[in-house]
């Protein structure tokens, strides 16, 4: 079993290569993997590896004067959850496109936590409009009830969404949510520039923080995350359908074809038929012209918490 990391906090580091090298050397001591970004800005990571090297570098984390009283998100899998480590420094630790001295974390939305914002929604006031700043690939499958979609491929596209929907939020109570928060800071502030909101809340800990909580509420379908879990199971609810026959259906697949590996969504039967093709064409280039395969990825699964805790709760009962 392997125990799954995310976390982030938007902090001024005047050094981040020394950051970077800081945790790349903590985590190839502790054969961690997985992704962390470093900016000026802050830090934005998501590493697995077994339960008790987690557990060292949570409190190696949390201990550096830098990074006190970091909100860490745990899960866990059967699989590892990452191929490699990759640590990197760039201008933003989620790439809005926006000069962060500009559009800073400083001055995001108020923050909801999953309490306020559950009883807000299920109490929804005619001014309140609920805006998932997720893209479209993890809002197809999962969403909260009466959001809005910005149906954006890449979270740059979010400014140029609240440019041209304006009208949307003037004096409006504008509740904002992603998966574990980091874009809502700083996508909040931008709607927060605009000066046409009445009000800008945004959920603390994002999705992860709510369905913790909330498992049944206003949350529907699945939770897309990132790491070889790929998605996870919130409610029964199926939003998405299959792009091959549009059976209801969302499980999300990789092309075969090396040069097109598109995400997309297929049933058993699709998947099984086009061979792990996500079209006729890409079927064909790859098993009538020799088009190069993609490999196979293989799809971890995903543990519950609530799993775990049992699982030491029964060992503690041990002789």
């Amino acid at each position: 079993m392997y125990k799954i990391l995310l976390f982030y906090k938007y902090i001024d580091l005047e050094n981040p290569h020394a950051i970077a090298d800081w945790h790349k050397e903590l985590c190839e001591r502790l054969s961690l993997k997985g992704r962390i970004i470093i900016a000026h800005e802050g830090i934005n990571a998501t590493v697995g590896g077994l339960p008790e090297d987690i557990d060292h570098y949570k409190k190696q984390v949390d201990s550096h004067a830098l990074f006190v009283g970091i909100d860490f998100k745990e899960a866990y899998s059967v699989d590892a959850p990452f191929p490699r480590l990759r640590v990197v420094v760039k201008n933003e630790i989620v790439h809005l496109g926006l000069d962060p001295k500009v559009i800073n974390a400083r001055d995001a939305g108020t923050y909801l936590t999953p309490e306020e914002a559950h009883k807000l929604v299920s109490n929804k006031p005619d001014n309140l409009v609920i805006i998932d700043c997720r893209n479209k690939v993890e809002t197809d499958i999962g969403t909260f009830e009466g959001s809005i979609r910005p149906n954006t491929n890449h979270f740059r596209e979010f400014p140029e969404f609240v440019d041209a929907n304006q009208d949307l939020l003037k004096d409006k109570q504008v509740l904002m949510y992603c998966t574990g928060g980091v874009r809502c800071e700083r996508a909040s502030a931008y709607i927060k520039s605009k000066n046409v909101a009445q009000e800008v809340f945004h959920i603390q800990g994002g999705i992860e923080r709510y369905v913790e909580q909330f498992p049944n509420g206003h949350f529907k379908g699945k939770n897309y995350v990132f790491d070889g879990r790929l998605t996870v199971r919130i409610t029964n609810d199926i939003l998405a359908e299959c792009s091959l026959c549009s059976k209801p259906w969302d499980d999300y697949e990789n092309c075969i074809r090396a040069a097109c590996n598109k995400h997309y969504i297929g049933c058993p039967k699709c998947v099984a038929h086009y061979q792990n093709a996500c079209s006729q064409q890409c079927h064909d280039l790859v098993y009538l012209h020799n088009a190069p395969k993609r490999p196979m990825r293989k799809k971890t699964e995903h543990i519950s918490l609530t799993s775990v805790q049992s699982v030491h709760r029964s060992n503690s009962e041990l002789p």
